[in-house]
Formats: C-alpha cells, sequence, structure tokens
C-alpha cells in the first residue's frame, strides 16, 4: 500500500508526467488515434522538462547572486524559501502531506463539477507544498487522522479552485481567451497587481511597445534587453561583494566581473528556454484538455504554471522582477529601521513572482502598471512571510517561512482559526468557505467562472 501511495505521490508531483498524462486522457476521451495520443502526451511531457530546465538555469544562475547581495550588504535574517521549509516539515508531517495532496486534488475536480468555478489545478510541486503547509497547521488542531486529512484536503482543493478563479479576470486580458488559468502560489498578489494596473496604470503603453531609439533597437529582443539589464545588476552587486569572496567563495578562481557576466548570460538563457517550452505545452495541453471537459468536468480550465504567461510580455517579466526585488529592499530597510524580523529579499521568489505580477499590472496598466504592481508585490512578499512566521514558529519552525501570496492568505486564515479555536473553527472556517462558493454558484446571477465578476 506505502509503495502505492508513493509512486501516486511521486506521480502527482512531478508536473511534467502529471500534465502529460492528463494530456493524454484528454486526447483519449476525444477519441484521437493512437500517434495523435501518443504525440501530445510526450510533446507536452518534454515541454514541462524543458520549462523546469529553464527554471533551474535561472535558479542556478540566481543563487549566486542572492549570496553576493547579502555579503555586499552586510544582511543577516530570513529568507523565505517554500523548497527549504517543505523539505523540513516533511520528514515529520510526510504521510499527512501525502494523503491531504491526493485528497486535495480529488475535491478540487469535485468543486470544478459541481460549482461555476472550473479550474484543475495542474501544477503538482504547488500542490505538494500547500498540501505540506496544511498538514502542518491543522496537526496542532487534535484532529484524528481522517479528519485533518478530509478537512484538508477539502481547504486544499478550496485553495486550488479559488485562488487561479481570483487571478482569471486578469489572465483573460493577456491570453484573450478562457482556454487557461494560472497555477501558481502567488495568484492573490498578480490579482492584486493587476488590479492596482486597472486603477494607476495606462493599458494603453504597454512594456511591449517601449520605444528605443533607432540606435537601440536592438533592445527590443527580450533576449538582449535581459541580458544586458542583468550584467549591470550582476556587475554592480559584485562589485560591492568584491573580487576575493567571490573568486574564492563562488566562481572557483574565475575574475568576478567575468563570472558575472556569465551568470547574467545564464539568467537570460533560462529565461529563453521557459519562453520555448511554454509554446510547446500550450500547444498541446489546451486541445487535449478539451476531452476532459467535455467527458468529466464540462467547460473546466486547466491551470498551470506562472511560466505560461511569460510569453505573452518578456519585457514585463524582467520589469516585474527588478521592480519586485526593488519591493523587497524597500521593505528590508523599513524592518531594519523599525526592528522587525529581518526578511532577506529572496531573489528566486521575487523572480518568479515578481515576473508574474509585472505581465498582470501591465496587462492593465501598461509600463505604469507593470512597475507599480510588481513593486507593490514584493513589499507584500516581504511582509506577508512576517505575519505566517508565528503560525510557522508555535510548531518549530522558528526562521522559516513560505514565500508566496497564497501560502500567507491560506496559512494566516487556517492558522489563525486552529490558534483561536481549535479544529471546531477550523473546520467551520473551511465549511464557510465552500459554503460561499457553493452560495455563488447557485444564487449568483452570472455563469462565468470568475470570482471577481
Amino acid at each position: 500500500m506505502d509503495n502505492v501511495l508513493d509512486i501516486l505521490i511521486d506521480i502527482a508531483s512531478t508536473p511534467a508526467l502529471l500534465v502529460a498524462l492528463i494530456a493524454v486522457l484528454g486526447n483519449v476521451l476525444q477519441k484521437k488515434d493512437l500517434a495523435s495520443t501518443v504525440k501530445g502526451g510526450i510533446k507536452t511531457f518534454v515541454g514541462f522538462l524543458v520549462v523546469t530546465a529553464g527554471a533551474g538555469v535561472i535558479e542556478g544562475s540566481l543563487a549566486p547572486f542572492g549570496e553576493m547581495f547579502q555579503v555586499a550588504f552586510n544582511m543577516q535574517g530570513v529568507v523565505p524559501n517554500n523548497e527549504a521549509i517543505v523539505a523540513l516539515a516533511l520528514t515529520k508531517y510526510g504521510t499527512y502531506t501525502a494523503l491531504i495532496m491526493l485528497t486535495g486534488m480529488v475535491f478540487n475536480i469535485l468543486i470544478a463539477r459541481i460549482t461555476r468555478y472550473k479550474y484543475i489545478y495542474l501544477t503538482g510541486h504547488a500542490t505538494l507544498y500547500m498540501a505540506c503547509m496544511i498538514a502542518v497547521i491543522l496537526s496542532v488542531t487534535g484532529m484524528d487522522t481522517i479528519a485533518l486529512v478530509v478537512f484538508g484536503g477539502l481547504a486544499l482543493g478550496l485553495a486550488n479552485t479559488i485562488f487561479p478563479a481570483i487571478a482569471q479576470p486578469f489572465t483573460r486580458q493577456i491570453t484573450k481567451n478562457d482556454s487557461v488559468a494560472l497555477g501558481h502560489t502567488g495568484n492573490f498578489g498578480y490579482a492584486l497587481s493587476g488590479l492596482i494596473g486597472k486603477y494607476v496604470g495606462n493599458k494603453d503603453k504597454s512594456t511591449e511597445d517601449i520605444n528605443f531609439p533607432k540606435g537601440l533597437s536592438f533592445l527590443r529582443d527580450s533576449t538582449v534587453s535581459i541580458t544586458l539589464t542583468m550584467s549591470v545588476v550582476y556587475v554592480i552587486v559584485a562589485l560591492f561583494a568584491g573580487n576575493e569572496y567571490i573568486s574564492e567563495n563562488l566562481s572557483g578562481g574565475m575574475n568576478y566581473i567575468i563570472y558575472s557576466l556569465q551568470q547574467a548570460g545564464s539568467f537570460a538563457a533560462g529565461v529563453f528556454v521557459i519562453l520555448a517550452g511554454v509554446r510547446l505545452i500550450l500547444a498541446e495541453i489546451v486541445p487535449a484538455f478539451k476531452g476532459i471537459s467535455e467527458k468529466l468536468v464540462p467547460n473546466s480550465i486547466p491551470a498551470l504554471d506562472c511560466p505560461i504567461v511569460f510569453p505573452y510580455a518578456p519585457n514585463a517579466v524582467l520589469i516585474g522582477f527588478l521592480t519586485s526585488f526593488v519591493g523587497g529592499i524597500v521593505s528590508l530597510a523599513i524592518m531594519v529601521m523599525t526592528g522587525t524580523t529581518v526578511i532577506i529579499p529572496g531573489v528566486v521568489p521575487h523572480f518568479f513572482c515578481g515576473a508574474t505580477a509585472g505581465v498582470y499590472g501591465n496587462a492593465t496598466g501598461g509600463v505604469r502598471g507593470a512597475v507599480i504592481g510588481s513593486f507593490i508585490h514584493g513589499i507584500i512578499i516581504s511582509f506577508m512571510p512576517i505575519l505566517l512566521m508565528p503560525v510557522m514558529g508555535d510548531l518549530g519552525f522558528q526562521g522559516s517561512t513560505f514565500s508566496d501570496t497564497d501560502y500567507g492568505v491560506t496559512g494566516i486564515f487556517l492558522g489563525n482559526l486552529a490558534n483561536s479555536g481549535g479544529q471546531l473553527l477550523v473546520i467551520g472556517g473551511i465549511l464557510a468557505v465552500l459554503a460561499v462558493l457553493l452560495g455563488l454558484t447557485f444564487f449568483g446571477k452570472k455563469k462565468t467562472a470568475t470570482i471577481s465578476e
């Protein structure tokens, strides 16, 4: 039994394999021929591996940048890291996490079936991380195993339905259709960025329409502009960190300026690879998903990882990352001055979440929306972990916390319920959220599956 569970968890937490199987299932339900079914599954599988490889290249180039930044400016504090806290928590809550994850995926499908919110969350690793956080929080309420798995799974299913729905009005503006949704753990922040862009930006002045002087027209190529911009950023931080530290600890003896330029180029290469992989995935998964929509969950929409929106506004990706990171630095300065817990800007969350926030801000408010929306987003993912830390700290995870906004919203909600009233209040809160979704479905006047509308 344990071996079967382990296999199911491995499949569910491996996005490339999970989404490939979904593509195969969709083609089978559409009764496509064997060749088309196999091709769709393989191309989706490879596409996700391409995206994963690109993300790995980016994370590899950002890791030394984070170290250089801390050394350059002598910063010490908590660095929010999803992988680190999950790895720590799984040693104690691994079984609960696995069962909540599988139960949550079932509840996600059931909720999509019976409500007007038709989002099927396909980002396996994000589901695993959210399941882990829920397992940790609910474990202190005194629930027995069955109740913890059932209500933890229901909470996860609700989160994986609600967050794509919150962002969908803005996702639709980016993609120009309803064929795909965003399934990532920063949807609350992305929706907020889109809302900010709507009210403070100018939609007609997109980041993708930036006019460069004729002699600088080559900057319109996103690969070129990303490489040059990141080269400047890396070199500036490297100058403050110093050649001695970088040569001895990071570059293996390579000159610190050359090393910085190499890492900047690797960053741009990672973005290029991600964009290529996303195009490959979307070309296969969206048509294949029609089979699931027609047979299992009518009108269902696949919710995929945040890089799916990157090809729509590559300039906004870079602008969003940089301004979100600046928001993190400003937040750090405020924390130092006010004497609170210091959250060191995590370069990886500021890239993936900040870049995505930039795309959403740009969709509704152009350049100004991308800049302001991402900057505010950077501040939010800096201060929200401070609010989440007491919830995790009481459970023995002092010094660690989750970074993205959806973890913060879900964790603070469930954690405060758990600390205030124990399991009864937690169960009541989860059921109340479900009742709201059912009420909006059965008594709402509109049938469009977006919470914001």
